[in-house]
């Protein structure tokens, strides 16, 4: 993909390449694996994982994913470590800059997101709030 601008000397149109747009969201690579596990598991066919968010939980927003059976016209696709992210568009400016992570510790495992937007947290981690 490339944009025209032009030559602040000449005036002349120039077409240079586009700058990547940043991801969306990035997964560490414990949480591509434990995706890659999940998917391969699913029932039927599954082009992604689908993050959404939903006003819910102590703090206002909650994290809520599902398997993604077909790419909706509207989602951001992420593709990260081979695995492919799909984000509802209502979610993305939530989102913008979070990584996702895969944790085990001794009595639990889940995901969990380190969303840079995020001004506050309920005390379970289950829900967010930005501003």
């Amino acid at each position: 993909m490339a944009i025209e601008i032009t030559d602040g000397n000449s005036g002349k149109p120039v077409r240079r390449p586009a700058r990547p747009r940043p991801k969306a969201i990035t997964l560490s690579d414990a949480a591509a694996h434990r995706v890659k596990e999940i998917m391969a598991r699913a029932d039927g066919k599954v082009v992604g994982v689908r993050i959404s968010v939903k006003n819910t939980g102590c703090a206002g927003m909650s994290y809520a994913m599902e398997y993604a059976s077909e790419l909706n016209p509207l989602d951001e696709k992420v593709e990260d470590k081979d695995v492919t992210i799909l984000i509802d568009p209502k979610a993305v400016l939530f989102l913008i800059g979070t990584e996702m992570d895969y944790k085990t510790d001794k009595f639990e495992s889940g995901f969990v997101f380190k969303n840079p937007n995020a001004v506050d947290t309920c005390g379970c981690g289950e829900s967010f709030r930005v501003s």
